[in-house]
Formats: C-alpha cells, sequence, structure tokens
C-alpha cells in the first residue's frame, strides 16, 4: 500500500492514470497528451508498474500500458473504512465537529469580563449501585480517576479532600500521552463548599487558562443523590461565575467533556456491578483480589 501512495503521489503520474484509465496507450501518445517528454513519461508509467497500478506490453516497436484496476479498487476499499470510521455516528469526529460549533459560538460571545456570569447546565444520570457505592466514585482518588475527565483525556493528579474546605485539584493529559512528554491538557483548583455523604457533595473549581494567566473562571458544582429501586439517580448543577475573555475555549467544552465524564462513571458502576455478580476465580464477592495466606 505505501509503495502505491507513493506512485501516486506525483501530479504527473495521476495524470497519467487518469489517460489509462480511458483506455490502454502508448509511451509516446501518453507523452504527446500529458504535455512532457518520453524519456520522463516512461520513467513515471515503470516506477507505476513497479507499483502494479499500469502493466505492459510491447507490440512491435511501441509499448503499451493499460491501467490494472484491482490495486486502486483496494485503496479505495481501505480510504473508505477510514473514512467509515471518522464519521461513524456519536464517535470522536462527531465530537470535535459539535465542540468546533460550540467553540466558534462562544468565542464571538467572549467580549468582555463576565460574558458568562450565571451561564449553567444541568446532567441527570441513572445510575447503577446504591447512593453510597456512588459517593465513593465521586469523592475517592482512585475511583474518581476512572471517570473524571472526557474520553480523551485521563486524570494525571488528583486530589480531592471530601470535606467543607477540602482540596480539590485536577490535573490532566492526553488520554495517550503515556510517559508525560506531551503538555498538560489542563489543570483546575478549588475547595470542597459541602459534603453529605450518600446526600450531597458541592464545591468550586476554577480551570487555569495556558501559560499562567490566572483562573479561566468559576465552576459551582452541586450533585445530589437520590436513592431509587434500580440504584441512584444522580442530579448534578455546573453555574458559572468570574468568567474572563479567556475562558470561551473551557465553557466551549462543557456540556461535551462533563456529559462524557459522567457516562463513563455510569458505565464504570455497570462493570463494576457485572463484575460483582460474576466474580472471577479468585476474587471476593466484592470483585477485589483475595490475597495470598502467609506460609511463613
Amino acid at each position: 500500500m505505501d509503495a502505491l501512495l507513493t506512485a501516486l503521489a506525483d501530479p504527473a503520474r495521476w495524470r497519467l492514470v487518469n489517460l489509462l484509465a480511458e483506455r490502454p496507450r502508448s509511451v509516446g501518445v501518453l507523452a504527446q497528451l500529458a504535455g512532457a517528454r518520453q524519456p520522463q513519461t516512461t520513467k513515471h508509467l515503470q516506477a507505476l508498474e513497479r507499483a502494479g497500478v499500469v502493466a505492459s506490453q510491447r507490440t512491435g516497436q511501441r509499448r503499451i500500458y493499460a491501467l490494472q484496476p484491482g490495486p486502486l479498487r483496494e485503496l479505495a476499499g481501505v480510504l473508505n473504512r477510514l473514512a467509515d470510521t471518522a464519521d461513524q455516528a456519536g464517535g470522536p469526529r462527531e465530537t470535535f465537529d459539535r465542540y468546533q460549533l460550540s467553540l466558534d459560538a462562544e468565542r464571538l460571545a467572549a467580549d468582555e469580563p463576565g460574558w458568562a456570569d450565571d451561564r449553567s447546565f444541568t446532567f441527570v444520570r441513572s445510575l447503577a449501585g446504591r447512593p453510597e457505592l456512588v459517593w465513593r466514585h465521586l469523592t475517592e482518588a482512585p475511583l474518581l480517576t476512572r471517570w473524571w475527565t472526557p474520553d480523551d483525556l485521563r486524570v494525571s493528579e488528583l486530589v480531592f479532600e471530601a470535606r467543607p474546605g477540602g482540596r480539590v485539584v485536577q490535573e490532566y493529559r492526553d488520554a495517550e500521552d503515556a510517559d508525560g512528554s506531551d503538555l498538560v491538557a489542563g489543570r483546575a483548583e478549588g475547595v470542597v463548599v459541602e459534603a453529605i455523604p450518600g446526600e450531597r457533595l458541592t464545591y468550586r473549581s476554577s480551570p487555569e487558562l495556558p501559560g499562567g494567566g490566572g483562573p479561566a473562571f468559576t465552576a459551582h458544582v452541586e450533585l445530589g443523590l437520590r436513592p431509587t429501586d434500580a440504584g441512584t439517580d444522580l442530579h448534578v448543577h455546573y453555574r458559572i461565575t468570574d468568567s474572563t475573555v479567556g475562558s470561551a475555549d473551557f465553557i466551549a467544552g462543557i456540556e461535551i467533556g462533563f456529559g462524557q465524564s459522567l457516562d463513563k462513571l455510569a458505565a464504570t458502576l455497570v462493570a463494576d456491578a457485572h463484575r460483582t455478580d460474576n466474580p472471577e476465580p479468585g476474587t471476593n464477592d466484592a470483585g477485589h483480589g483475595t490475597e495470598p495466606r502467609s506460609t511463613k
């Protein structure tokens, strides 16, 4: 495939491919139609033949070239599969396009400090697991790291002290930046306002502008938990104050990003419930690995 792409990447060779798609032609005629010298045309045709795009045969003093459609169909299939992958409904490309639309709108609106103050977002999720379990996923760092970022990011630093006045720190990087060599994608710091285990959690958090530019805005986040027959209903109210002109890029991603995080929370709880119902060999009923007994 690499040889085929290299052969087709040259504009002169691409012109010859188009001419041969119409019918087989001799080197001399191809040179005339392409407006090129015959030795150059011969070299291009030889490169295409080595890549399997064309075949040739000698007839008397003339060499006739014909297009081989098989490799082109194979390439077309690969390109179609790539396009289908990028264009899948609800996939990353669709999310990218949605964010771009939101980004354009928010940048136009961000004309002065306070431009987005009191903007609010509401999220509701029905979660597997009782409120006590959901509370742990909302407040315990090892569990928070499993879901508290959008799909394409990962938590690289996290502090969450679930008590009034407790610190909140969240730093995140690209999900594929395994060694931390890429730039930090974002960082936010804040404080817990209210923490009633299994019932209500409120905190403030401010994402930092790039380059040490200070807080972009203040997010006031209220999470309410209500037990249901199937588990827990989680209600989230997200309100903005202290918005700066530079906060547009952050605010444009709240609805998509925070929504993705909550979807990951829901999926995490479902997966944990499944493991609890069907424990693997060597695990206890809670789905945790059993400790080996000491032989000493």
